[in-house]
């Protein structure tokens, strides 16, 4: 497929399986990413009031699946990157209870 000028926008040495690695690297990039600026809130606030324990819950739920779903497939990439998302919404979680804890034993 050649770009406007003739030539092809994407590299001859990017094939198609390579573009669609590098489609699944990204996207699991995206997703690591996506968790960051929550944690960091968390770490330095120490306020998780705004951090929904349903939403986490389903979300540890969904990324123990994928991580399931993508070890059946033997598709290491899927199960990685998964596992990394599952490991940062399961500290999430973790540093809400811990949160709350904290604010319920200073009330009491």
């Amino acid at each position: 497929m050649a770009g406007v000028l003739g030539f092809s926008p994407i590299p001859i040495a990017l094939d198609h399986v390579s573009l669609i690695s590098a489609v699944g690297v990204a996207a699991g990039l995206f997703s690591m990413a996506g968790f960051a600026p929550q944690l960091i809130k968390l770490i330095h606030t120490q306020n998780a009031e705004g951090v929904s324990l349903s939403a986490y819950l389903v979300m540890v739920g969904g990324f123990s699946l994928w991580v399931t779903y993508g070890a059946l497939l033997k598709s290491w990439p899927l199960v990685g990157s998964n596992a990394v998302n599952l490991v940062l919404a399961g500290w999430i979680l973790i540093l809400k209870f811990r949160i709350h804890a904290r604010e319920r034993g200073k009330s009491a």
